[in-house]
């Protein structure tokens, strides 16, 4: 019995995957249980349908996530540090630091998105890179400035 799937199903395949199950299996468990339901016509169309709005769906997000990522280019991150005379930075600044900045500019992301997760502990500028999309990276430019003490 052939069936199409409607989540993911341990040991049987993902959501929107076309499977061969034994019939028992398929009519008692799956299509009873609302996980599957069974391949015809009709369900191959809404399937079509349902993986189009989909793809059009990730193209938007694409599309979004690199607008972003234009607008991050053009930014800079400015954080005051203390620092000694000789440059060196008491403390550092964090992922955290860096997403509560820019939530304040409008973009709101994750902080496990930064790819470059250790502290900044260097005066002047640094590249980070941050996840935006799967295919999308972004960067910004964060500078530290020393104050004495």
């Amino acid at each position: 019995m052939k069936v199409i799937l409607k989540q993911d199903v341990k040991k049987v395949g993902k959501k929107g995957d076309i499977v061969n199950v034994a019939d028992g299996y398929g009519r008692n468990f799956l299509v009873a249980r609302g996980l599957a339901v069974v391949e015809s016509k009709k369900s191959l169309e809404i399937l079509d349908e349902q993986k189009a709005e989909e793809a059009a769906e990730e193209a938007k997000r694409v599309e979004e996530a690199k607008e972003v990522a234009a607008r991050m280019e053009k930014m800079m991150l400015t954080f005051t540090v203390k620092a000694g005379e000789s440059g060196r930075v008491f403390g550092s600044v964090s992922t955290k630091q860096i997403t509560e900045a820019l939530n304040k500019q409008g973009i709101h992301i994750d902080k496990r998105k930064i790819l470059d997760t250790n502290p900044i502990q260097t005066l002047g500028i640094t590249n980070v890179r941050i996840e935006l999309h799967k295919s999308v990276i972004g960067t910004i430019r964060v500078k530290l400035i020393g104050s004495e003490k």
